[in-house]
């Protein structure tokens, strides 16, 4: 048999795409890009079938931009920042476990990966390596469920959904331009704009996440119809009471 004296060619890295670091981002970017359609299109729809004039429209479509990426931006940012304090305060106390009683530390991570699968010994051998390695990393991941990736991160979830709620609103805010005098027809107009966006808006999210586009279009459809149709209502109402 002869032997070939070329080097035996390493296999090739097989590279993965994931999208679980991008949750974080993507949920502020998709909620406020859908708040910003479907709230300011609520609005001016409502202001509309109020028989509103145009600069009603106009003044209703800009502070409801500017109130809502605003309102947005705040809401995200406490709403996150109180999910990063409990995050801060269980590796404080993973620290502290870790200095006072390390030993039990070390059991408890080896019955963790004991319930995942591992027989004694090898749990037991891979919970000493990754201690040795990076304790508290390795408690942090396994036992509380924390990474890098998935860390919250207020500043970022704040200018993510301020900037996504203003796109969102530009497209009922923008079509207000091209009404005609025709209440009917204003209203119709601007759901029309809000439907494509949302489209649009729930369909890259979808995209993005790797999820069904069509899935993704559909919800966000039947929850900002929904909206739209309630302030349709309300704004009917109000104004022939008005």
């Amino acid at each position: 048999m002869r032997m070939s004296n070329q080097p035996r060619r390493m296999p090739t890295l097989h590279r993965e795409r994931h999208r679980g670091d991008r949750s974080g981002w993507l949920r502020a970017a998709v909620l406020g890009a859908n708040d910003g359609i479907v709230s300011t299109a609520s609005l001016l729809i409502g202001v509309a079938a109020a028989s509103g004039s145009h600069n009603a429209l106009v003044t209703a479509g800009a502070a409801g931009l500017v109130a809502g990426a605003c309102s947005m931006a705040m809401g995200e940012y406490v709403s996150v920042s109180s999910q990063r304090d409990t995050e801060e305060a269980d590796i404080a106390k993973e620290e502290g476990e870790l200095a006072r009683t390390p030993e039990l530390e070390l059991a408890e991570l080896t019955r963790i990966y004991e319930r995942r699968g591992l027989d004694h010994h090898t749990a037991g051998e891979v919970a000493r390596q990754l201690t040795a390695h990076d304790p508290l990393g390795a408690h942090l991941r396994d036992e509380l469920g924390l990474n890098d990736g998935g860390r919250a991160r207020p500043i970022q979830a704040a200018g993510v959904s301020a900037v996504s709620f203003a796109i969102g609103a530009l497209f009922p805010v923008v079509s207000i331009f091209f009404l005609p005098g025709q209440e009917a027809a204003r209203v119709g107009i601007i759901a029309a704009v809000a439907f494509v966006a949302l489209a649009v808006s729930g369909a890259l999210s979808g995209r993005a996440g790797g999820a069904s586009v069509a899935r993704g279009a559909t919800r966000v459809l039947i929850g900002g119809g929904l909206a739209m149709v309630a302030s349709a209502l309300i704004g009917t109402l109000v104004g022939a009471a008005v």
